[in-house]
């Protein structure tokens, strides 16, 4: 088979979602037996510090007899965390106020516990 038979036959159907960094590939694909499947692939750029990147990428194989209980699982986890934590994204990366709870609780703990008694010694005073 040629090349460009092999490439028209692997892309029967594609989509993509730029997110940030990451950009996900969703194709369809076919068997040898000509059966078809899904790849999902993640894609994310790394910039180094001289100014070049690289892209890392992890790829699932998701095949037919799988698709109903993948679907019930991705909709039942998607609907968990909305309906726990609700579309707003919260992250230090979205938000430059973000503070973590324990980064705040110990910054609250540490200003509290604080001896205002205190007064700076000099080692010539011991």
């Amino acid at each position: 088979m040629r090349e460009n038979e092999m490439l028209e036959k692997e892309e029967i159907f594609s989509k993509v979602l730029r997110a940030g960094r990451r950009t996900y590939f969703f194709d369809v694909r076919a068997t040898k037996a000509d059966d078809y499947y899904i790849t999902i692939t993640e894609s994310k750029k790394f910039t180094e510090e001289d100014g070049s990147f690289h892209f890392k990428k992890h790829k699932i194989y998701l095949y037919k007899e799988d698709f109903a209980a993948f679907s019930e699982i991705l909709e039942e986890m998607t609907s968990y965390v909305l309906n726990h934590k609700g579309e707003e994204v919260i992250s230090e990366r979205h938000q430059k106020d973000f503070k973590k709870e324990y980064q705040s609780e110990q910054s609250e703990t540490t200003t509290s516990n604080i001896d205002k008694s205190f007064t700076d010694i000099e080692f010539d005073d011991i």
